[in-house]
């Protein structure tokens, strides 16, 4: 077992048979991902050194106007079939990002280097005959994980020493075959649904006046963009679903434990998982499936899956009986369900039920969340605070929820010990019904700016006023899947989740890959008409954002 290093994770709010040629042209075609009206400019540093560099604020927004690449196992398959091609597929994939850095800001820093070298390594395996699951293929990860020689800045500025190891998640990539071409960005210590901070604003590649969430929009933004055709993020209060919501994707959290966290043996006080971004069920599955797994120290160690997460992608889920909750858990705000997004958690709700699934009305009695939540939270920001070399460089609102977290802290162990006792209190929902439906956010994604300047309570108000739903199964640790439900009038995305039982991964997953054969919401990119949406699939379908 390696030793332990102490550190803190994010709470986390087919290819044509020519192979490679024809994958490494396709994916360059869209190096020229430029956004509708763009006028911003920026030098970008395309090494292993992080990019300082702020992107200017563009003075028009609109969605960018993405070429659609092919996703990840279809890459993975392209690759082997041609018994080679990496190399072009990373330098398109890098030259793509480069040229969306300076409105999407999707990067904190790009691994230049470590991937083309990574790239010419995976095709001399390929020629020999070798195979992976990813051999050869550009993926991201998210800011808050250990990347050896890099930094783990996790949204915060000032000074930080590179890691000395791979996180095991890294571990498992590089084993998988696959390469890492950055580090997304993040908020500071994953604490809200927007993705901005010392290093400028990450923008939703479908508006980019708006975020594509957060935590995890750094990947969500990738990702939704065809930079990389899938990601990692983590999720401690919703970090992966919310983004995903925002951003038209499947974003998975997994049981908890399914991804270790090492070289924590659990993150944020068993809070925070890690969690696949991706545009289809089947690639984020291939991705959890390439991830999972456990290392001795690990705290959280759930039974191995009884197949493959992509072998449960692929076949029918069976006929379920399905929870429709709108009701949100408990915050400390008003918590009104936006009427589109209602409009959108129903109209899937009706989908389900012409798939042939039974959908009833259930209300979740969520009960006492938060005071489970909270110390748990402000817990985890205070220990990553009190790692930092430079704490004045920091939010004042990051300090001030690192003092919460100190006066939470004789609350912590009772906090752990109602872990039990409430997992099975939300447990009877499934006493009747096989999965919840239920909203990933309670509105539309939020514009880039909607916390700037406020107050640490004024904060508090907008975040959970805008993603209520994702956190108690944070608490209790039980897998949820967010599939894309369409669009606001406007062409904003909107996202629902799939909650299940423990380690139930493989039901919900299942159901999502039922549920995107009808929706098909793959056919749909950044800046497109709509023409490839299934009819009915939003009642924005084809609508344009404007500034």
């Amino acid at each position: 077992m390696r030793a332990r290093r102490r550190r803190a994770h994010a709470i986390g709010w087919s290819c044509p048979p020519g192979g490679a040629i024809q994958l490494a042209s396709a994916v360059a075609g869209s190096i020229g991902l430029t956004p509708v009206n763009r006028v911003a400019t920026i030098s970008f540093v395309r090494t292993n050194e992080r990019s300082t560099a702020v992107p200017t604020t563009p003075t028009a927004h609109a969605p960018i106007e993405a070429t659609p690449i092919p996703g990840l196992a279809e890459q993975a398959r392209a690759l082997a079939d041609a018994g080679g091609g990496s190399r072009a597929l990373v330098d398109a994939t890098l030259e793509r990002i480069e040229a969306s850095q300076p409105v999407l800001n999707a990067f904190r820093c790009v691994l230049g280097d470590d991937a083309r070298a990574a790239a010419d390594a995976a095709d001399a395996r390929l020629a020999a005959g070798e195979r992976g699951p990813l051999l050869g293929v550009p993926v991201a990860i998210k800011d808050d994980t250990d990347y050896a020689g890099q930094e783990t800045r996790f949204g915060c500025d000032g000074t930080f020493t590179p890691a000395t190891e791979d996180a095991e998640l890294v571990v498992r990539l590089r084993a998988a075959g696959a390469v890492i071409v950055g580090k997304t960005t993040t908020p500071e210590i994953g604490q809200w649904p927007i993705t901005g901070g010392s290093f400028g604003y990450t923008r939703n590649p479908w508006h980019t006046a708006y975020t594509p969430g957060g935590s995890s929009g750094g990947s969500a933004s990738a990702v939704a963009a065809g930079l990389v055709p899938a990601a990692i993020g983590s999720d401690g209060a919703g970090s992966v679903r919310i983004p995903a919501a925002w951003s038209h994707l499947v974003g998975i959290k997994p049981q908890r434990g399914r991804i270790s966290t090492w070289p924590d043996a659990e993150a944020f006080h068993g809070l925070t998982v890690h969690g696949p971004l991706a545009r289809t069920v089947a690639d984020a599955a291939l991705l959890l499936d390439a991830t999972t797994g456990n290392v001795p120290g690990d705290r959280h160690r759930p039974p191995a899956p009884a197949e493959p997460f992509a072998a449960a992608a692929q076949r029918d889920p069976g006929r379920l009986r399905i929870g429709l909750a709108l009701n949100p858990p408990w915050v400390a705000v008003s918590r009104r369900l936006d009427p589109e997004v209602r409009a959108a958690t129903v109209r899937i709700a009706e989908t389900l039920e012409g798939l042939g699934h039974e959908v009833v009305a259930r209300r979740v009695r969520y009960g006492p969340v938060g005071a489970i939540f909270m110390p748990r939270s402000m817990g985890g920001v205070g220990g990553w605070v009190g790692r930092l070399e430079d704490v004045d460089a920091i939010d004042p609102r990051t300090r001030e929820n690192a003092r919460t977290g100190k006066i939470l802290s004789p609350a912590l162990r009772l906090a752990r010990l109602a872990e039990h006792a409430y997992a099975a209190w939300i447990g009877r929902t499934f006493r009747d019904v096989d999965v919840v439906l239920a909203p990933t956010t309670a509105t539309p994604p939020l514009s880039v700016e909607a916390i700037d300047g406020l107050s640490n309570m004024d904060t508090d108000r907008v975040i959970a006023g805008a993603c209520p739903y994702s956190y108690p199964w944070n608490v209790i640790g039980w897998p949820g899947v967010n599939v894309p439900a369409g669009f606001t009038a406007t062409g904003l995305p909107l996202g629902v989740t799939l909650l299940g039982h423990r380690d139930d991964e493989a039901r919900l997953i299942s159901l999502a890959a039922h549920l995107e054969s009808a929706e098909r919401w793959d056919l749909r990119w950044p800046g497109d008409d709509g023409e490839g949406a299934i009819a009915g699939v939003d009642g924005g379908r084809g609508a344009r954002a404007t500034a």
